[in-house]
């Protein structure tokens, strides 16, 4: 969908972009973040993306497109962390697919800045179990003003 010009980019996210670094956590779709083009009139919109899934077959279901029977959610990227962490995702193989995926530090950092509950018990997850970069977190951290409430959260 990127070479046809349907993304500008894309990375998975959220529980299942977690999996490439801890233990799989109970989810019910497959986040990925987007870049978006900008259409004619400067807005940005999914329906581009949702038609040429649907001209591939896929199906809508509620706020997700069902791939090869996978509920997906599309996320933009909404936010400068979202976009800083798309231009630096990983490029990975996924059973012989190539893929991207967000980095551990950013998807960390994702996690504090959402704040839900599931959010600070991944970033438990992320703490005890992943190969974090910390400095490469840190700086993210403080880039977005995250650093106090990481702290709050892991002392």
């Amino acid at each position: 969908m990127v070479t046809q010009g349907v993304l500008g980019g894309y990375a998975i996210g959220g529980a299942m972009g977690a999996t490439f670094y801890i233990e799989p956590v109970l989810t019910f779709d497959l986040d990925v973040f987007v870049v978006l083009p900008q259409s004619s009139s400067g807005l940005l919109t999914l329906s581009p993306l949702y038609d040429h899934l649907k001209a591939q077959g896929c199906t809508e279901d509620g706020e997700c497109i069902l791939i090869e029977g996978i509920p997906v959610q599309f996320l933009p990227a909404y936010n400068a962390l979202v976009e800083e962490a798309l231009s630096e995702a990983a490029d990975t193989d996924y059973e012989g697919v190539p893929t991207r995926v967000l980095t551990a530090e950013h998807l960390l950092a994702i996690c504090v800045q959402t704040g839900r509950p599931k959010d600070r018990q991944r970033v438990e997850m992320f703490l005890e179990h992943a190969e974090l970069d910390r400095p490469k977190l840190d700086g993210i951290l403080q880039r977005y003003k995250l650093a106090q409430t990481f702290d709050s959260w892991t002392k």
